[in-house]
């Protein structure tokens, strides 16, 4: 294959302040076997990967111009077929929304819209066959780039695929809410557009994406590139056939497939995401919509959506992910973090064991697991191997890494081994005095410099250093569960704890792969004080008489899922201990119900029990719930209202405590280590948007703007 190269100068459109353009040079390939020229355009920035190719208004014109130059090649007869790549590692993720806060007008959301819209059209109405060789990460308008070619071809390495735009509180509003359920019929594109997003922003791996007939082909990474040209050009030339399933196109199964997806939106999100509600309806219009009907519905969903507080939630969320969670506050100067090149686990159970397996492969340091008898050990150091094993089965790890990962973890009874340990952590049981006497057995074993870290969910720093000779050594660590998934660390520092134990928490988190987040040191410290007044109003509501099924409704989209549902998953013994320590701290405000403490008594693992594959409300446990002499039955609204109220109370008194430095990080811990919602904000700006915190503190969390349309 001949290549010669191209590289247009885009035309001039005003830029925004922060837009880091996308620019499109154009190759020509010759292809083999007599197919003709390829003219390839390659998505790239300039950046490396960690920078992903976007569109903002300046890139959209790049994209505009490149294609009208490659058209007019192509009604030339000088180029056979056209193809579209991105740089390594990222095809392209979508637009530039770091935009949106410089969007004041609908009609300039509208004119976004319109402008993506006139280029991905420009690319479906080219004269020649059109491919996109998706090589890496995409996301968004990268997808909706790639749907408006008419073949593609993707990497089994790439990284991401999916149309996260509902997560957010927009819709896919250049071109994917049509051209998708076209492709693949409308239940696997509201898969995609709308359940997958609202599922904590699930991604596609590319085999799924094969699977569901978005992409034709699925190639190996190492020769992409070359293959997916080669794949081009015995499409081109009839020897590799294309085939597809044909789209059933029947009203009835379209319609059942959109109601489907909408009662997916309302049991999520209770109708309070109108990205996602908007975007089935524009699924369900695709079947008889013209392009030219459909792109301007997506101009006028995103006019609206683009305006509305939602979105900018969504944004304010975002942005919390991908920069506040890079310089968090209160962390001490990286300079006086000390190195961990081997780390001690006081405990051998599920969650020790997840602790030492992610120490293992994000540190690559020697791990060392103890627990009292060495069938708990070995259970835990094979816990480890197994999942290191499965990792292997996967192909996300090679063999010889599987190798180096096992003999880095070892076990036993003895403390001994943490001797030249830099760092050791705790996850034993949740009790005050056991973790004293854990610590106090550490600290004869380690040298004084050795930080001992505690995975406490909810127990003082401050009291379980106080009788150890180096208290200023000790740090809460405090992750969630399941380890390897849930992104927040908790890092506590305690009365004593001096800036070098706490500088290395804060490395040490940051090496893992966690957003930390500094805490003060208060019971149940943020998400699980928060949680705890959540799931304590939840089910002093209950015990009064309101249904489970109404309070459900209050709450919805909220959490990422029925709270009664999160107990089963926490563990009633989990919650009831922490609600009880709640309410030891804080007070009446924090219920401990005594539904929830029965069933915990007879041993159960949640309020549903699973019949059929489907969790229903367990009988037994709905026996022993509370029966209120004078019952009181909320309705959806004022349930709603109360636990809103509670939450708003207690984010103005944790503020007002100084547990986190700001409201921002409040929301991240929520978003990270709970789930809460994108399109929420996490907390506060729901909070805002509701009229809550002002009615409950006389004052809003966040200025107008920061999460919400500019007033």
């Amino acid at each position: 294959m001949t290549t010669t190269t191209q590289t247009p100068t885009p035309t001039s459109v005003p830029a925004l302040p922060e837009e880091v353009v996308t620019r499109t040079p154009v190759q020509d390939v010759a292809l083999p076997g007599g197919a003709g020229t390829l003219a390839l355009i390659t998505l790239d920035n300039g950046h490396d990967h960690t920078r992903p190719n976007t569109f903002g208004p300046q890139g959209i014109a790049a994209l505009t111009e490149t294609v009208a130059r490659v058209r007019a090649r192509a009604d030339a007869g000088e180029v056979q077929a056209v193809g579209i790549t991105g740089k390594p590692f990222v095809f392209a993720v979508g637009a530039d929304l770091s935009g949106i806060p410089y969007v004041v007008e609908r009609g300039q959301a509208t004119q976004i819209a319109s402008a993506g819209h006139a280029a991905f059209a420009s690319i479906i109405d080219l004269p020649v066959p059109t491919f996109a060789f998706v090589n890496g990460a995409a996301m968004g308008g990268g997808v909706e780039i790639a749907l408006a070619c008419d073949h593609r071809s993707i990497s089994a390495g790439a990284a991401a695929f999916a149309l996260p735009e509902t997560f957010l509180g927009l819709v896919p509003g250049w071109g994917g809410c049509y051209l998708l359920p076209n492709l693949v019929g409308p239940a696997a594109a509201l898969q995609v557009i709308v359940e997958n997003p609202l599922s904590q922003n699930r991604m596609l791996k590319p085999k799924e994406v094969l699977g569901l007939g978005i992409a034709d082909v699925l190639l190996e990474p190492a020769d992409f590139l070359e293959d997916s040209l080669r794949w081009a050009a015995g499409v081109l030339t009839g020897t590799v056939p294309v085939q597809r399933a044909d789209v059933d196109r029947d009203e009835t199964a379209w319609d059942a497939a959109c109601d489907a997806a909408r009662k997916v939106v309302l049991a999520k999100t209770a109708g309070r995401a109108p990205g996602a509600l908007r975007a089935v309806e524009l699924v369900r219009a695709a079947r008889t919509a013209t392009r030219e009907e459909a792109f301007a519905s997506e101009d006028e969903a995103l006019g609206d959506l683009i305006m509305s507080d939602e979105l900018r939630a969504g944004l304010y969320a975002f942005d919390l992910v991908q920069k506040r969670a890079k310089r968090p506050a209160g962390a001490p100067d990286k300079a006086l973090a000390r190195p961990v090149t081997k780390v001690g686990v006081v405990g051998a159970g599920l969650m020790a064991s997840q602790l030492a397996l992610l120490f293992a492969r994000r540190l690559g340091v020697p791990v060392v697991m103890t627990d009292l008898d060495e069938e708990r050990v070995a259970n835990g150091v094979g816990w480890v191997h197994s999942e290191v094993d499965a990792l292997l089965a996967k192909r996300r790890v090679s063999p010889d890494k599987a190798s180096f990962l096992k003999r880095l973890v070892t076990g036993s009874t003895s403390k001994d081994g943490f001797a030249d340990a830099n760092f050791v952590i705790e996850a034993v049981f949740e009790e005050m005095g056991v973790k004293q006497q854990v610590f106090a057995e550490v600290e004869a074993v380690v040298t004084p410099e050795c930080v001992l870290a505690t995975n406490t969910s909810s127990l003082s720093i401050t009291e379980m250093a106080s009788g150890l000779e180096h208290p200023e050594r000790v740090v809460g660590f405090h992750f969630f569960n399941p380890v390897a998934v849930m992104p927040l660390l908790e890092i506590i520092p305690g009365a004593a704890t001096d800036d070098a134990a706490l500088a290395t928490a804060f490395a040490t988190g940051r090496t893992l792969g966690k957003t930390t987040i500094r805490v003060k040191d208060t019971a149940s410290f943020v998400v699980n004080r928060l949680l705890g007044r959540f799931m304590g109003e939840f089910s002093r509501i209950v015990d009064e008489g309101t249904p489970v099924a109404t309070a459900d409704r209050a709450v919805a989209g909220l959490a990422p899922m029925p709270p009664f549902v999160l107990l089963g998953l926490v563990g009633p013994a989990i919650a009831l201990h922490n609600s009880e320590t709640l309410h030891r701290a804080f007070g009446d405000r924090f219920h401990v119900s005594p539904s929830l403490r029965r069933l915990v008594a007879a041993g159960k693992r949640g309020y549903y029990a699973m019949v059929d594959g489907r969790p229903v409300p367990d009988p037994e446990v709905l026996a022993m719930a509370e029966q209120p002499e004078q019952p009181v039955e909320l309705t959806v609204e004022q349930a709603r209202e109360r636990i809103l109220g509670v939450l708003a109370e207690e984010v103005g008194m944790m503020l007002s405590e100084g547990v986190v430095a700001a409201p921002m990080d409040l929301d991240l811990a929520m978003i990270t280590g709970a789930g809460f919602q994108f399109w929420n904000g996490g907390l506060c700006p729901l909070l805002d948007r509701e009229g809550v915190s002002e009615r409950v503190l006389g004052r809003r969390l966040l200025p107008h703007g920061v999460a919400s349309v500019p007033a």
